[in-house]
C-alpha cells in the first residue's frame, strides 16, 4: 500500500501515522505514506496557495500550485500508476467497496481541500475521483484522508492481527458486525450471551450470523441489496433450473454452463427439472458428458426438495424440515417480489435455500409448494418495457445474473 498525501498542514498527520495499528504498519513497512507539503510549492515571498474566487466568496486553492505538487507526487512514484482522489462534499459516499477499489491500486494521491475548495479545472484535469466521508462540511481534507488511509490499510495483510478480524468488520461482506463481549460475565444487570460462554463454536458462529442479520435488517436494510448472503444462511443452498424444450446442441452447453455455475458458487451439483420422461432421458444423456459434478436429473421439484431435506437438520416448529424455494422470474408478475425482498426472506429463514430458474411457463406447471417465493429478475412491469425482460436471455445467463444479485460480493 502505498499512499502520497497533498496537504497544507502535514503537521496533523504526525501522531496519526506514528501511533496504534497505523503506526505500527509504517514502522514494519507494510504501508508507506508520503507526506508533501503543498506551501513548498507556493507562489512568492510568502508562497501562496491560494487567491480570491471569481465573481466573489472566499479562498480557493490554487490550480498552478496543486498542479506542481501533483507533479512532484506522481514523480517520486516512479514506474507506479497514480490514482488521485479528492476528499469533497460534493464526492460520492465512501463506502467499503471504494476502499478495496483503493487498496488495490498501484499508488494512491490524496489532495486535502481548504477554504471554498479547489479550482474546479485542476479537478477536472487530474482528479480521478472525488469522494465524501459524510453529508457534512469539514474545515479540510485531512480528516478524510486519514478515514481513507485508516480503512485501506486494515486490508492489508499483516496489519491487523488476526486475519478473520477483519472478514468479520461490518461492510466486510456487506452485513453489519455482530455484538462483541468480555469480562467481567455481568455487569449492570447484563449478561453476556450463554452462547458465547458454551464454548461450542459452530454455535458461537450460528450465533454471530443470525446477530449480524437481525442488526442489519434492523439498522441498515438497505445493505442488504449489495451484501453477499451466502455465509448467513444456515442449511446450505441449492440450485436448480427447468427445461421447455430440448435441443441437444444447444441445451447440451447450457447444462454445461449451468454446472460450471453451480460450482462458482459453491452450490454442489444442480437439479435439471424436466417432468417429460422422454425428455428427462435425453436430458440425463447430457449431463452424463458434464466432466465434474454433473447435474442430478430430476422428475419434479417435489423431488429436489424431498432429496434436499433428507440431508439438512434445521425443522420447523411442527418438526418438518424446510427449505425455502426462490423461483426467480424473468420479469415481474402476480405475487411476485423485488430481488431485496426476496433476499431478505432468505436471511429470515431458518433453514436451506433452493434457487430455481426457468421460464414462466415452465415454471408455472411444476410448482406446487407452499414454502415458495418468486422474486423478478427486473422490475419492470410486464407492460411497461418489454424491451427490458430478461427472459430472452439464454437460461444460463439469466441463472448467472440472478445467483450473483443474492450471493456475488457486492
Amino acid at each position: 500500500m502505498y499512499v502520497s498525501v497533498i496537504t497544507a498542514f502535514p503537521e496533523l498527520f504526525n501522531n496519526f501515522l506514528s501511533t496504534s495499528i497505523v503506526g505500527r504498519a509504517v514502522k514494519k513497512n507494510l504501508i508507506r505514506v508520503e507526506i508533501i507539503n503543498l506551501r513548498d510549492f507556493g507562489r512568492g515571498n510568502y508562497k501562496q496557495i491560494d487567491d480570491y474566487a471569481f465573481g466573489s466568496g472566499g479562498m480557493v486553492l490554487s490550480a498552478p500550485v496543486l498542479q506542481d505538487a501533483l507533479d512532484e507526487a506522481v514523480s517520486r512514484a516512479g514506474n507506479n500508476k497514480s490514482f488521485v482522489v479528492y476528499p469533497s462534499p460534493q464526492g460520492v459516499l465512501l463506502t467499503q467497496e471504494i476502499v478495496e477499489t483503493l487498496a488495490n491500486q498501484e499508488h494512491v494521491i490524496i489532495l486535502c481541500g481548504h477554504y471554498e475548495g479547489v479550482d474546479e479545472r485542476f479537478i477536472e484535469a487530474n482528479i480521478d475521483l472525488e469522494l465524501t466521508v459524510g453529508d457534512c462540511v469539514l474545515t479540510g481534507g485531512e480528516v478524510p484522508a486519514m478515514t481513507v488511509i485508516d480503512a485501506m490499510s486494515r486490508l492489508v495483510p499483516g496489519v491487523v492481527g488476526r486475519g478473520e478480524a477483519v472478514k468479520d468488520d461490518s461492510f466486510y461482506n456487506g452485513m453489519l458486525d455482530h455484538p462483541h463481549y468480555t469480562r467481567p460475565e455481568s455487569w449492570q444487570g447484563r449478561d453476556v450471551p450463554k452462547v458465547l460462554l458454551s464454548g461450542n463454536n459452530a454455535e458461537i458462529n450460528h450465533w454471530r450470523h443470525e446477530q449480524a442479520i437481525s442488526r442489519t435488517l434492523e439498522r441498515r436494510p438497505d445493505l442488504i441489496s449489495r451484501a453477499s448472503i451466502r455465509d448467513y444462511i444456515s442449511d446450505g443452498i441449492y440450485f436448480a433450473a427447468g427445461f421447455v424444450d430440448i435441443n441437444n446442441r444447444q441445451d447440451g452447453a447450457a447444462i454445461s454452463a449451468l454446472s460450471s455455475l453451480s460450482r462458482y458458487y459453491k452450490l454442489g451439483r444442480p437439479f435439471i427439472i424436466v417432468p417429460d420422461r422422454i425428455m428427462r432421458k435425453d436430458v440425463s444423456e447430457l449431463c452424463a458428458l458434464v466432466p465434474r459434478e454433473p447435474p442430478r436429473v430430476l422428475g419434479s421439484l417435489e423431488r429436489a426438495l424431498e432429496w434436499i431435506n433428507s440431508r439438512v437438520k434445521t425443522r420447523d416448529k411442527t418438526g418438518e424440515r424446510q427449505c425455502l424455494v426462490i423461483n426467480i422470474l424473468p420479469k415481474p408478475e402476480s405475487g411476485a417480489v423485488n430481488i431485496l425482498e426476496a433476499k431478505r426472506k432468505c436471511l429470515e429463514h431458518e433453514g436451506s435455500v433452493l434457487f430455481f430458474i426457468a421460464d414462466g411457463e415452465y415454471s408455472e406447471k411444476i410448482f406446487n409448494n407452499n414454502n415458495l417465493i418468486k422474486a423478478a429478475l427486473t422490475s419492470e412491469n410486464e407492460n411497461e418495457n418489454t424491451e427490458k425482460d430478461a427472459g430472452g436471455l439464454p437460461l444460463a445467463l439469466r441463472a448467472s445474473a440472478a445467483l450473483d444479485r443474492f450471493l456475488g460480493k457486492r
